[in-house]
């Protein structure tokens, strides 16, 4: 079969799925959107060229993509991104590229031109530079609506095919320098392993293929694990086998994080560690932490909520606070859960976040004062979830906690005469706050 026939029958590219090219201008790229123009049909094709401005060559490049798509009438959209003055610059030019590819997008498949050569160079930089076993998976075929549909042929078939088709393509110079980490992987190292093992590239791509389904079998047993939750337990993590107990770390991490939290299963002792009383936190790398909450461990970001702004409530009346709105209604003179004397009350009300050092006197403690931190844990109230939970205060003194507590002192009586009841509820955003 010919690679174009190999390409159609893997089913990466395919007609009816709109598809956009990366197109740099090399072989690869060239040869891939060929490819896609034939299999997908010219309508269904767009080309993206980024044009970093790093290389002398840069707007000869672009020209030739130009042209190159104007020949294919294709449409191509040239992005010029403002260089930043530091930083890694592979890394930059990394993301500018796929951010605006995400940005074009829409509803269709991006489609990169790596090969099976790229495939092996990758690998070997990760050996060398990521210990770990994710880091000798190497590049997917499909991730998301990312394709790489050249991913299981060389460079070398790549420049045939455009031969063949009578293709001409733009070489960067830079991909066979030293100044950056692949082009000595691809001038020293690989020639290297070539002189230990003629087949070396072919070993390391079946390595690859190995471990890929050995991970899908890891990827079931955490599956199992986790049977479609977000968290775990500690009894059950700490009862995993390490390697399982590492695996599951990184994936609740990975959640988290949307992304990869890297060296996150390095910190699963840790995790497990964890104590089982009140809260504990523990940052375990890429903008990640675990929270181990009564039992059971989860993972967020480490991003803070913002207290929502306090609100003055009139008696009766409604506010939103947060994702919450704050009721106050009139109520039958009664003790119920949130009901409340009104005269007692007085007029106005304030809805604030609570505050540490906050205390109140709870229903049901015959007068003794607690804090709001103490209440919250008896309660089980997530410490990530307690600045969104209602406080109600009059003249300085909190009344009520939404779904927490409520005070001896505001509380209905015999000698009672007009009573309210305090309510949150979520709006369509927020969660429904539970009522004392």
């Amino acid at each position: 079969m010919s690679l174009l026939e190999r390409v159609a029958a893997e089913g990466l590219l395919r007609s009816g799925r709109p598809v956009l090219v990366l197109l740099s201008g090399g072989r690869d790229s060239t040869c891939l959107l060929d490819l896609a123009v034939h299999i997908v049909g010219r309508e269904g094709v767009r080309a993206l060229h980024v044009n970093y401005g790093l290389r002398e060559a840069a707007d000869a490049d672009e020209q030739h993509c130009v042209e190159l798509c104007r020949e294919f009438g294709v449409p191509l959209h040239v992005h010029r991104p403002k260089r930043p003055e530091t930083g890694n610059l592979q890394a930059w030019a990394r993301a500018e590229r796929y951010a605006e590819a995400r940005r074009m997008a829409d509803a269709g498949d991006v489609a990169a031109g790596h090969t099976a050569t790229d495939q092996v160079e990758t690998i070997l930089y990760r050996l060398a530079s990521s210990p770990s076993r994710r880091a000798l998976l190497g590049m997917a075929a499909r991730e998301g609506a990312l394709v790489r549909p050249l991913l299981k042929y060389t460079r070398e078939e790549t420049a045939a095919y455009c031969r063949e088709r009578g293709l001409n393509w733009r070489e960067d110079e830079t991909n066979e320098a030293d100044v950056y980490a692949r082009g000595r992987i691809r001038r020293s190292l690989v020639p290297a392993l070539r002189t230990v093992h003629p087949a070396a590239e072919q070993n390391v791509l079946a390595l690859n293929e190995v471990l890929r389904a050995e991970a899908a079998v890891l990827e079931a047993l955490v599956d199992e694990v986790l049977a479609g939750r977000s968290e775990v337990t500690l009894e059950r993590l700490r009862a995993l086998p390490a390697a399982l107990q590492a695996l599951v770390v990184q994936r609740l991490a990975d959640e988290a994080a949307g992304a990869l939290a890297p060296g996150a299963a390095h910190r699963a002792p840790e995790v497990a560690a964890l104590s089982e009383r009140g809260t504990a936190e523990l940052d375990v790398g890429g903008g990640v932490r675990a929270v181990a909450e009564y039992g059971m461990v989860r993972f967020q970001r480490r991003l803070e909520t913002a207290a929502p702004q306090p609100v003055e409530l009139l008696v009766p009346g409604c506010v939103t606070f947060g994702d919450r709105e704050v009721r106050c209604e009139p109520a039958a003179p009664a003790p119920a859960p949130g009901v409340l004397d009104r005269a007692a009350l007085g007029e106005t009300l304030l809805v604030r976040s609570w505050r540490p050092g906050d205390r109140m006197r709870p229903l049901g403690l015959g007068g003794a004062s607690k804090s709001l931190q103490d209440l919250f844990t008896a309660r089980r109230v997530p410490r990530r979830a307690r600045a969104g939970v209602p406080v109600v205060e009059t003249g300085g003194e909190i009344a009520w906690v939404a779904g927490v507590a409520m005070s001896e002192r505001f509380k209905v009586t015999d000698s009672t005469r007009e009573a309210v009841r305090l309510i949150a509820t979520c709006t369509p955003q927020g969660e429904a706050a539970p009522r004392p």
